[in-house]
């Protein structure tokens, strides 16, 4: 199954290549450049950049789900043989996700819409935040995708974990929608925090959610050849939104406590802790550029040029020297939530220790290092 994951993953890469490439020059042909800032927002030079990029990601990862799931619904598992046999053992697990299926299509192509359109004439950002509850209550209602459903026996029963859960998809799609603000970054967090998940899906055997992010990580790989910078095409709302939602679901579904779990407290660091872990730079960024905005009396969800990786570049890192880093940070904050699926509870305390400190230590840096007015070249 590993190869097949594989495969997936470099089945959507191709798709969202060629999608990226064709939406890449259609763009440029009728004038689907990225949009001047709407009031109040601040963006940096704006360029004559298509922000329609988003279109190749979702290509790559919704066409190869909605043949998957057309297949499993009309094939039986003898019908692979050779290379495909594996999936004959896990065929039964697939059929199960069906319906799991359905409902993430049509939520990723709500999400989809609601960013296209929002790349053309921003919206107000109480609509679209009104727009994207609806995913988050939809599956966290209708298909039982549950943070701490532990909880349910305590006060709040079951609403107590959907609160918990609508909160919490919403604010990694947010998240992920907060960090695009710079070439290549989005899209390289998405792969690094996406590899990891899948790894971890692996290791206890979750396909379904495997074949999901292998697509994902697909996806963004394709969109990065013309997104690292210097980027030729921007992923726009209509990309950033869909990798949040899909991350942020991935995330629910992948926190559990695998069988061979040790040790009282190893269960609860790895369902607490391990998306956090993968996710601590993402929410870093959204968390204290959200916090800056509001001590200057300034509304969280209007942009500005006060993001983390901006935060970096204007100390003199340049913009690839910035990704290159925020890359790094994500990829040891990642290896550590990995680390806690099949961590003891001792070994989770150091683990999670590890994890803040990295937040910390970005922390100290920026306090400590003087801005630099140039803001670093725009390598």
């Amino acid at each position: 199954m590993v190869v097949l994951l594989l495969i997936m993953c470099a089945l959507a890469a191709m798709i969202s290549l060629g999608g990226t490439f064709i939406v890449l020059r259609l763009s440029r042909r009728i004038g689907a450049l990225d949009t001047a800032p709407m009031e109040g927002q601040i963006k940096h030079d704006q360029r004559p950049i298509p922000n329609t990029g988003g279109i190749g990601i979702v290509l790559g990862i919704w066409l190869p789900i909605l043949i998957g799931l057309i297949g499993v619904s009309v094939l039986d598992a003898s019908s692979f043989t050779g290379v495909l046999e594996p999936i004959q053992s896990v065929w039964t697990e697939l059929q199960e996700r069906v319906t799991l299926g359905w409902g993430l299509l049509g939520c990723v192509l709500l999400l989809h819409i609601l960013g296209l359109i929002d790349d053309r004439r921003p919206m107000g950002p109480l609509s679209k935040l009104i727009i994207m509850l609806a995913p988050a209550v939809v599956f966290s209602v209708f298909f039982d995708t549950r943070l701490l459903t532990m909880l349910d026996a305590y006060v709040g029963g079951s609403w107590l974990s959907i609160m918990l859960t609508i909160i919490w998809i919403v604010a990694i799609t947010n998240a992920m929608n907060f960090i695009d603000n710079m070439d290549g970054l989005s899209a390289g967090i998405a792969t690094i925090a996406g590899a990891m998940f899948l790894v971890a899906a692996i290791l206890n055997a979750q396909w379904f959610i495997g074949v999901i992010l292998a697509l994902l990580v697909g996806g963004c790989l394709g969109f990065l050849v013309f997104n690292f910078p210097p980027a030729k095409i921007f992923m726009g709302d209509g990309g950033s939104l869909v990798i949040g939602f899909i991350l942020a679901i991935t995330t629910v579904r992948t926190t559990y406590i695998p069988e061979d779990a040790t040790g009282p407290l190893s269960g609860n660091w790895y369902a607490l802790l391990m998306p956090i872990a993968v996710l601590a730079v993402p929410l870093y960024d959204f968390t204290s550029v959200t916090l800056i905005r509001i001590s200057q009396g300034k509304s969280p969800f209007i942009g500005d040029l006060q993001h983390f990786s901006h935060r970096l570049r204007d100390r003199g890192l340049g913009n690839r020297g910035t990704i290159l880093v925020i890359y790094a940070l994500t990829a040891c904050s990642g290896v550590a939530g990995i680390l806690l699926t099949r961590a003891e509870s001792w070994e989770a305390v150091l683990l999670g220790i590890q994890v803040m400190l990295i937040p910390g230590a970005i922390a100290l840096f920026e306090y400590r290092s003087p801005i630099n007015s140039r803001g670093g070249s725009d390598d």
